[in-house]
């Protein structure tokens, strides 16, 4: 299946617009945000961004909601512009995710997302390409494929997600569907939307995905979310994925082959209407999440940290708040996390991600402002 994207208004929020808060799990009450113990420092400033990625060469990769895919220089001072697609970038829409495959030294392949329009309506497409020498001195991103679009395509312009994961052996890759605020496909079993996916490199239905035996579209590996807008690996292998509640009920999961997550059918937020969605309960049938928030912090980007810079955030996960305005910092213990920071940032945090030598970079959403990519070092 070869390549077809489509174009970009302003990212709207998300999610409900509550006060950044660090209550605990299940509790009222807020803790003030602690005293940021790391320097920020502006690398440069982007048009509406989405996702950023490091390249083996410490060069940055960057989307921006319109289309474009940026190159930029480890140090910030050169930057180009190596494709730009025409993406459908209504209302949450755009390009989004971007991920260097894990044998990128020698294939050259970059994996991305974007949303466009099809049959039935818009949907949210796995893609990749090649970066080529574009004989000018610089690089170009050719080769450019589709390899999975969403099923079905629907009206609408929201909950797209489209976050992407390498599994640890390189082998394969974890995909997120939105269910694209249309509620019951996250629990329709031959949907992929509102579920997270895994996917050969070809984009094919993964060897061994639990459900399929069961009914299942062959590429599902857990279901019942809402708007998946993050997802990762830890150091032991376990897979980790953010999502949106609705108004309220923000939810860090820790994803598990086979498992329902419960949307629309539990939440521990509410409808926007203010009516009730039953909490998650012990023996409810459904997996709960590992933290969630009330008020909501509107969670972007995950990262989990491994780096030496931090060393006491080793195994922590780091989280882009968008309403919040924040970085929030969860700490992993094994199977289990628990609320540790919320830093206010005075912008939306788009995506969050670790360098090279460990420091930590936030990438703002920008719309009316610029979306500054941020370099964090130890205070």
């Amino acid at each position: 299946m070869r390549l077809t994207l489509l174009a970009t208004l302003p990212l709207v929020l998300l999610a409900g617009a509550g006060a950044p808060s660090i209550a605990a799990a299940g509790q009222a009450g807020e803790t003030p945000p602690s005293a940021k113990p790391f320097r920020e420092t502006v690398i440069a400033d982007f048009v509406s961004p989405w996702a950023i990625a490091f390249l083996p060469d410490e060069r940055i990769l960057v989307t921006e909601k319109a289309g474009q895919m940026i190159l930029l220089s480890a140090d910030g001072r050169r930057r180009q512009t190596i494709a730009t697609l025409p993406v459908d970038s209504a209302g949450q829409g755009g390009l989004m995710d971007v991920v260097p495959a894990p044998d990128f030294a020698t294939s050259r392949r970059i994996y991305f997302s974007y949303s466009a329009k099809g049959a039935g309506g818009k949907g949210v497409v796995l893609a990749r390409g090649r970066l080529r020498d574009d004989g000018r001195g610089g690089d170009r991103l050719g080769e450019i494929e589709a390899v999975f679009q969403a099923r079905p395509f629907v009206a609408g312009d929201g909950h797209y997600s489209g976050r992407i994961a390498f599994a640890p052996d390189g082998q394969s890759l974890f995909f997120t569907n939105g269910e694209r605020q249309k509620f019951t496909p996250a629990q329709d079993p031959q949907a992929t939307l509102g579920k997270v996916l895994r996917l050969t490199l070809d984009g094919k239905p993964a060897p061994g995905n639990p459900l399929a035996v069961k009914g299942f579209a062959p590429e599902v590996w857990s279901y019942g979310h809402r708007n998946l807008l993050g997802i990762a690996f830890d150091g032991a292998g376990r897979l980790w994925e953010q999502e949106m509640g609705p108004k309220g009920g923000d939810e860090l999961n820790l994803i598990l082959p086979g498992r329902n997550y419960g949307w629309p059918t539990v939440s521990n937020g509410s409808h926007y209407d203010g009516r009730d969605i039953p909490d998650h309960a012990p023996g409810d049938g459904y997996e709960p999440p590992k933290v969630w928030w009330n008020p909501v912090i509107s969670p972007g980007g995950l990262m989990i940290y491994s780096g030496n810079l931090f060393p006491q955030w080793k195994g922590d996960a780091f989280i882009g708040g968008l309403s919040s305005q924040s970085l929030v910092h969860v700490d992993l213990d094994g199977q289990t996390a628990g609320k540790a920071d919320q830093w206010p940032m005075g912008a939306r945090i788009r995506d969050v991600d670790q360098g090279p030598d460990g420091a930590i970079w936030l990438i703002e959403d920008g719309g009316k402002s610029a979306g500054r990519l941020i370099r964090l070092t130890p205070r």
